[in-house]
């Protein structure tokens, strides 16, 4: 027998070879230009972490309405899809492979935030509780309007239209964004869906709109270019489930045969917000989907090397160690200390805590001169 595959045990993903299985997560910083465009600093921030085996963007929406924060990127327009260019361009010039995370906030947005001020989209008319960062500060989340049933195959192709954008943007693949309340999630948990349409009731009501998305990314990129992050069971953003691990084994399984490049199962690591579900959506949805796996949920560099080892995921996804830590493959090789990132640098600013992290050989580190 073989040794067993570990965090720098080569892998294939779809068509991509990757030279490990450590994974940058799609993580909000809130940095992107004038017309949400990604400008220098993006370029920089992800061309800096492009030793990862794969990276997926922070949450990047696809249409002007799908937009949930001051300053994210979008991939809905020419002008960005060519600031993105430069990203992958730059990512793939230092030997990385770069995925693009497609993210419709749906209620979790502003009407300030969108077109002609309009009232953010979900599948029902069910406010997240709390405040939203808007421009003029944090205010309370609005009522959303409920999509027709007529309108849904219309937000079913801005998803699709993004997807194109993104081979003029040179991303390597695109991953749909279904976890944490955003709209795919909105639609697959009992507490945001109270529709009585072919989009709501059972697990195959509410997941049909996810499925719809993902079929449209597929007929765009081809599956094996295609990802799709879920969350089963936490409550981030209000997204209450009556029996999460019914709804996302019943969405595992209508994945599974579609020969994506892999399933991103877990939650955001870092997130205060919401509560944990009482079982472990990697362990519940390993049994039910066959093809490649990726993990995220805090893991270190030993658990994620277990949890390869044990044959638990396929992949393991980091968030904030990325962040303060844009040499991380180099430092988990080596087992050497990381950086602890600065909260307040997380969401918007400058360069500061964006990409003025400095790397080992800048440090001066070395096992005699630690």
């Amino acid at each position: 027998m073989g040794e067993r595959p570990g965090l720098f045990t080569p892998v294939r993903v779809g068509p991509l070879e990757l030279p490990n299985r450590i994974v940058m997560s799609p993580m909000t910083r809130i940095r992107a230009d004038e017309g949400c465009a990604p400008g220098e600093r993006m370029v920089r921030y992800y061309a800096q972490r492009a030793s990862a085996g794969l990276i997926i963007t922070e949450g990047t929406h696809p249409s002007p309405m799908g937009r949930g924060y001051t300053s994210p990127p979008g991939l809905h327009t020419e002008e960005q899809a060519a600031g993105w260019r430069r990203v992958t361009d730059a990512v793939h010039a230092a030997g990385g492979r770069i995925f693009v995370q497609l993210m419709h906030a749906g209620r979790v947005s502003h009407s300030s935030l969108l077109p002609g001020h309009a009232l953010p989209v979900a599948p029902s008319a069910v406010a997240v509780s709390g405040e939203i960062h808007t421009f003029g500060g944090k205010v309370p989340f609005e009522t959303p309007r409920p999509l027709e049933t007529a309108e849904i195959p219309a937000v079913v192709g801005e998803y699709r239209r993004a997807a194109e954008l993104s081979i003029a943007a040179g991303f390597d693949g695109v991953e749909l964004h279904a976890a944490t309340g955003y709209l795919p999630n909105q639609f697959q948990v009992t507490g945001s869906n109270r529709r009585t349409d072919a989009y709501g009731g059972s697990p195959e009501g509410r997941t049909r709109f996810t499925l719809e998305v993902v079929e449209a990314l597929c007929e765009v990129r081809s599956a094996d270019r295609v990802g799709i992050k879920v969350a089963p069971g936490f409550t981030v953003n209000d997204t209450f489930d009556d029996d999460p691990a019914e709804t996302y084994t019943h969405l595992a399984r209508r994945l599974d045969p579609l020969g994506l490049a892999y399933f991103h199962v877990g939650y955001d690591s870092g997130y205060s917000r919401g509560t944990a579900p009482p079982f472990n959506p990697v362990d519940l949805l390993r049994s039910a989907y066959t093809g490649t796996l990726l993990a995220v949920g805090g893991f270190t560099r030993a658990s994620g090397q277990e949890a390869i080892e044990a044959g638990r995921a396929d992949l393991i996804v980091y968030g904030r160690p990325f962040i303060a830590n844009p040499d991380l493959v180099e430092r988990f090789r080596l087992d050497a200390p990381l950086v602890t990132g600065d909260v307040r640098t997380f969401y918007g600013g400058d360069d500061h805590g964006y990409t003025d992290y400095p790397t080992l050989a800048e440090q001066g580190w070395s096992r005699e001169n630690p």
